[in-house]
């Protein structure tokens, strides 16, 4: 898996991967021109859509209507280090028996993104000076 991020000039990048694209840029009061999302909703946004399609798989494994499925997640603005702490996902299903609501629980936190934030992975940063750039 992998997503190339190209400066489109000031603090606008576009990321993009498997043919698809995203602009990610700053708040106008942050030096941007608003034209995208920031980094850190990116970071909410994955966390959302990955909790969304694991409760979408667990009502469809389940002939359960999906319609009107939605997540939202929140965090908080941590400092020393700068870092986003205390994520709280809400997935709401319009008409879900109580008795699918442990099912839900259980299948969102089975999400990919979930585990990876629940149980950090290594990070190596490489900052190269070459003409060796990825396309």
């Amino acid at each position: 898996m992998q997503v190339i991020v190209k400066h489109l000039g000031n603090v606008k990048f576009e990321a993009s991967t498997r043919g698809h694209s995203a602009i990610c840029d700053q708040p106008s009061d942050n030096g941007g021109s608003d034209q995208g999302m920031t980094p850190p909703e990116f970071l909410l946004a994955s966390l959302g859509t990955c909790a969304g399609f694991y409760a979408a798989q667990y009502l469809k494994a389940r002939n359960l209507p999906a319609g009107g499925l939605q997540v939202t997640v929140h965090a908080e603005k941590l400092t020393q280090p700068a870092r986003l702490g205390q994520f709280r996902i809400e997935v709401f299903v319009p008409g879900l028996d109580a008795h699918h609501e442990t099912g839900i629980l259980r299948a969102v936190r089975a999400c990919l993104i979930h585990n990876t934030l629940l149980h950090a992975p290594a990070i190596e940063t490489v900052v190269r000076t070459t003409a060796e750039v990825h396309a």
